[in-house]
């Protein structure tokens, strides 16, 4: 049985962080590798739709250097798997992949302004979100034509040129009753709220208008214009509504 504390999530802290210190709780064997536990990381482990980070331990105390292959969220313990084992009270430098976290981060933010504009628009929930290798894929529950496509594009692109916030919230039980957000499932314990503002002047007053407020346990990009471009690069109908596939950022600009 565990006696240790949830990990604590660095990356909620600071989403762009990429180096972070942290303390060897356990170390459990399964099958050819390792699964390790810290009292903190700023490793996202796979979840939301997100694939989950990549990177290294450095062993402070030496000059060893193990590979972080996986990461995995149980219980709300972080479990990363390595292929060596490690002692109990080791202190590691954990280095998080970032090129790869920034592109899933740009991919993630634009889901997010994408279904956000689909669902205001049009009413349609996004029922399937996936991050693969090629591009992200997003299922709408309702038929998108072409035209309307091409607004939600421009419209997406138009909040990434405002460069607004990525606000996160932890809203109470009662707070929670009174928003309008968006989920794909029942949520249980603390909510996380992701909102996109419609705009924010120059002395930081936030809109009444969103492009977006939803439920999502993933990190963010800082602001909107990071995200770089989002294309809509292809769509066809899928079990009775849209399956959509998009490309933003650095791949959006590798592609063209």
């Amino acid at each position: 049985m565990n006696t240790y504390e949830n990990t604590k999530r660095l990356y909620y802290i600071d989403s762009h962080m990429q180096r972070f210190e942290g303390k060897v709780l356990d170390c459990i064997e399964k099958e050819n590798s390792y699964l390790i536990v810290l009292d903190q990381t700023a490793f996202f482990p796979e979840g939301g739709g997100q694939s989950a980070d990549k990177g290294e331990f450095k062993i402070n105390s030496s000059s060893a250097i193990i590979e972080v292959i996986d990461v995995q969220d149980k219980d709300d313990i972080i479990y990363h798997t390595v292929t060596n084992p490690m002692e109990i009270g080791t202190i590691v430098t954990g280095c998080i992949d970032f090129d790869a976290r920034f592109i899933a981060m740009q991919h993630h933010s634009g889901e997010h302004i994408v279904s956000g504009l689909v669902h205001s628009n049009f009413g349609y929930d996004n029922v399937g979100f996936h991050m693969g290798s090629d591009a992200v894929t997003m299922d709408f529950n309702g038929i998108l034509t072409e035209d309307d496509i091409r607004k939600i594009e421009y419209l997406a692109n138009e909040a990434v040129y405002k460069n607004v916030p990525m606000i996160e919230t932890y809203p109470s039980k009662e707070e929670l009753k009174k928003l309008d957000y968006r989920s794909k499932k029942e949520l249980t314990g603390q909510v996380r709220i992701v909102s996109i503002p419609d705009s924010v002047d120059r002395e930081g007053n936030i809109s009444d208008s969103y492009y977006d407020v939803c439920a999502c346990c993933a990190p963010h990009v800082y602001r909107t214009g990071e995200i770089g471009i989002i294309k809509l690069i292809s769509f066809m109908k899928y079990k009775g509504g849209t399956r959509v596939s998009m490309l933003c950022g650095y791949e959006a600009l590798e592609d063209y």
